[in-house]
Order: structure tokens, then sequence, then C-alpha cells
């Protein structure tokens, strides 16, 4: 299939540098393949997996396992954070 469909990619922290041009606020609408997965929508935009430490979908958590396999419909949000260190 070569359906377009547009989803929200939105990166936190640290992970907000590999936002497209044009992003604002940490979120960005960008154009994926009909089908694509979580983790393909992150290697598209070369997001480190191993950076990924909270992914959400549409505000559910998505555990590493799931994140190949979870395929994505339009209107989809996706959320990142990286691991957070403090004290």
């Amino acid at each position: 299939m070569n359906d377009k469909i547009s989803v929200t990619l939105k990166l936190y922290a640290s992970l907000g540098a590999y936002l497209p041009a044009g992003a604002a606020r940490n979120t960005a609408e960008v154009e994926a393949a009909s089908g694509t997965t979580i983790e393909t929508l992150l290697d598209t935009y070369s997001v480190p997996r191993e950076a990924c430490h909270l992914v959400l979908l549409n505000g559910i958590f998505q555990p590493r396992e799931r994140r190949a396999s979870a395929t994505l419909t339009a209107g989809d949000a996706v959320a990142v954070w990286p691991p957070v260190a403090g004290g």
C-alpha cells in the first residue's frame, strides 16, 4: 500500500532535536505510509532506539516488545521521552 497517513510525533527533552524542521513545542505533524509501525516511524527520523524510554501511542504505554508490531492509523499520536536521570 502506498497510502499516506498523517500522525502527530511528539519528542521530548533531548529527543526534540530529531523532529523535522517546522516542529513547534516538541510536536510535528508528519506523514507516514499506511501500516507504518511505531519503530519504523522513529527510525524514519533517526531517533535512537536506546533513547526511547517511555513511548505512548494515543496516551497508552507501548512496551519495547510491542513497538515493532503496533501499526499507526491516521490521526494517531506517538509521544516519546528519553530516560531521565536526577536526584
